[in-house]
């Protein structure tokens, strides 16, 4: 397979690092783009990192921020930095290829979004409603698409072992009381996993939906939770 240009939002560590170093590892040229790069809330600053990338054959759409609380102190800032970050965000940069990869009838747009984009969990209204819209939105873009050799479709993991879950973990053990190891034991207990997914589970598949022999994958939601939601 021919070299192709991969743009990895949020790739510079966690999650979208282990994308990033997927597709190197099977020869493509990969931008992994952080937010010191590349603020993809910000309208103009993606036109100009897109328009200065050139086309691009894969856009994994991975920057994502995530808190928790309880509906009731769910401030609007939280809401609205969730939407924009894990929502504005994928469509903009998505919006930014489009053009690129209708001119060349070829592409693949993969969107890391959470099982939470399929199913609500307590504390999580803005986070799941961000994600709810990641995966809504790769499923209109995908109806757009249907027909050319273009395809959108979203992951969709339970709890990554990245700094953001650390992050939740120590947010548990903090209002809980209970120590991290017993914070991440419960995180792990609400996947029939048993376990926290590592990094290269989340990029094996998104390089899978990247794939050539995904192109008859369009607008759906690949789940990696060990079971607990299926589809």
């Amino acid at each position: 397979m021919a070299e192709r240009l991969v743009v990895v939002t949020g790739g510079t560590r966690g999650i979208g690092r282990a994308i990033a170093q997927r597709f190197e590892a099977g020869g493509d040229r990969v931008l992994a783009v952080g937010r010191a790069q590349c603020d993809v809330t910000d309208e103009a600053a993606v036109a100009a990192f897109f328009e200065s990338a050139g086309p691009v054959d894969v856009l994994v759409n991975n920057a994502g921020v995530a808190t928790s609380a309880p509906l009731a102190r769910t401030t609007l800032a939280s809401w609205h930095e969730q939407l924009e970050v894990n929502a504005t965000g994928a469509f903009l940069c998505t919006r930014a290829v489009l053009e690129g990869m209708r001119e060349l009838d070829r592409g693949r747009i993969v969107t890391v979004a959470s099982t939470a984009g399929r199913a609500g969990a307590p504390y999580t209204a803005a986070y799941s409603a961000s994600k709810h819209a990641a995966v809504g939105l790769m499923r209109a873009v995908a109806a757009e698409l249907a027909g050319s050799a273009i395809t959108a479709n979203a992951v969709c993991p339970g709890f990554v072992r990245t700094d953001m879950t650390r992050a939740s973990v120590e947010h548990i053990a903090a209002t809980t009381g209970r120590s991290e190891a017993a914070a991440e034991a419960a995180l792990a207990a609400a996947s029939p996993l048993g376990r926290l997914l590592e990094p290269a589970e989340v990029a094996a598949a998104v390089a899978f939906l990247a794939s050539p022999e995904a192109g008859a994958i369009n607008g759906q939601t690949l789940i990696l939770d060990g079971g607990g939601i299926q589809t």
